[in-house]
């Protein structure tokens, strides 16, 4: 789990007194709220806590990462007692800098971004709230950067993404698997790079197909399912028959895909068995890389709540915090789990360094 912090003692009584007493309210629409005030640095009292989440291309929805998100802050408040505010891009994600400025305004405090496409507008909002405590998924801080009030919430995607590769290679009769990328980007190519050297790690001679929805600087690939599965259905027919997504809301096509070709896909960021609503769909939907957004943000609202928030910092969730993982839901791999088992403690010990970037 999430490391353990030194505890405010006096700013986690008042929370605990105050939980369960004030009512969850969770908007889901963009329409602004009501002015408040928030304490930035975090130790607001519960009845003070009113977060901000800036979604994603997509917004709530996906099934993915932004609805993961959403999860955590949503458990958190409803815990704490508090409001949250989800704001959401428009169609071009040309409004990012508004949504955070547009939270921060309004009295929301801690703000979290959602999403490395922040880099650069939370660099620039992040200033002119000194007193806003603000968060970013997947986007790193550790060198203050983007300034004092913002901790990063970063992930160890390729760990899991190897672990999917292990048990892509295992279960694979053809010898040939698949890799669908929503956007060409250092992030993803860290899942892609994982991926690979997993698949690789168990059968050396694996054929692994690879291939991103849209370019670099064009994020319409983390939204549009219908591309996803064109991308993989030709996977399948050259010869493939797993396929692991890491493409958002466009996650959707490739277990389409897979489900009209008699195939396997592998899922990511949320337990995709779970989230989809189609039992054909659950059916091809082998495992899912678990990226836990819910628990990085909801453990950095609880520490905002506590007064433990640093900033200018980075908090790492991989396999030994258990913030990245595998699921098991519909038990297709219950028998491989414990080979997946041992090269988990293997790069968990350090002895698989797993790569981040195809060379």
């Amino acid at each position: 789990m999430r490391r353990a912090r030194k505890m405010k003692a006096s700013a986690r009584a008042m929370a605990l007194l105050l939980a369960g007493s004030m009512a969850l309210a969770a908007c889901a629409s963009d329409e602004p709220a009501a002015e408040g005030g928030g304490e930035g640095g975090g130790g607001a009292a519960a009845e003070e806590l009113r977060v901000g989440l800036a979604y994603d291309t997509g917004g709530r929805g996906d099934r993915s990462f932004n609805d993961s998100a959403y999860t955590g802050a949503a458990a958190a408040t409803d815990a704490l007692g508090g409001e949250l505010q989800e704001l959401s891009p428009n169609d071009d994600a040309s409004n990012r800098a508004d949504l955070l400025v547009q939270l921060a305004e309004q009295g929301f405090n801690p703000v979290i971004a959602v999403g490395f496409n922040y880099d650069d507008v939370i660099a620039e909002v992040a200033p002119q709230f000194p007193d806003t405590t603000f968060a970013q998924v997947d986007g790193s801080n550790a060198d203050g950067a983007k300034g004092d009030n913002v901790t990063g919430l970063i992930f160890a995607e390729e760990e899991g993404s190897f672990l999917a590769g292990v048990a892509a290679a295992l279960k694979s009769e053809s010898g040939r698997v698949g890799f669908v990328g929503g956007v060409e980007s250092p992030l993803i190519e860290k899942f892609e790079a994982g991926y690979v050297a997993g698949a690789q790690a168990v059968n050396p001679q694996i054929t692994v197909d690879r291939q991103y929805i849209s370019p670099a600087g064009d994020f319409s690939g983390f939204n549009d399912p219908a591309r996803g599965q064109i991308v993989a259905q030709g996977m399948f027919d050259g010869g493939a028959d797993i396929v692991y997504h890491a493409a958002g809301g466009s996650g959707l096509g490739v277990f389409q895909a897979a489900a009209a070709s008699g195939n396997r896909a592998i899922g990511v960021d949320s337990d995709q068995y779970l989230t989809v609503s189609d039992p054909a769909l659950q059916a091809v939907i082998m495992t899912s890389m678990l990226k836990r957004v819910d628990n990085a943000v909801e453990g950095f609202i609880n520490d905002y709540a506590e007064g433990n928030v640093e900033g200018a910092t980075d908090v790492l969730n991989d396999l030994s915090t258990e913030g990245i993982d595998l699921a098991t839901s519909g038990g297709f791999i219950d028998d491989i789990q414990s080979e997946i088992d041992q090269y988990k403690q293997q790069i968990i010990d350090g002895t698989v360094t797993v790569p981040t970037t195809i060379e």
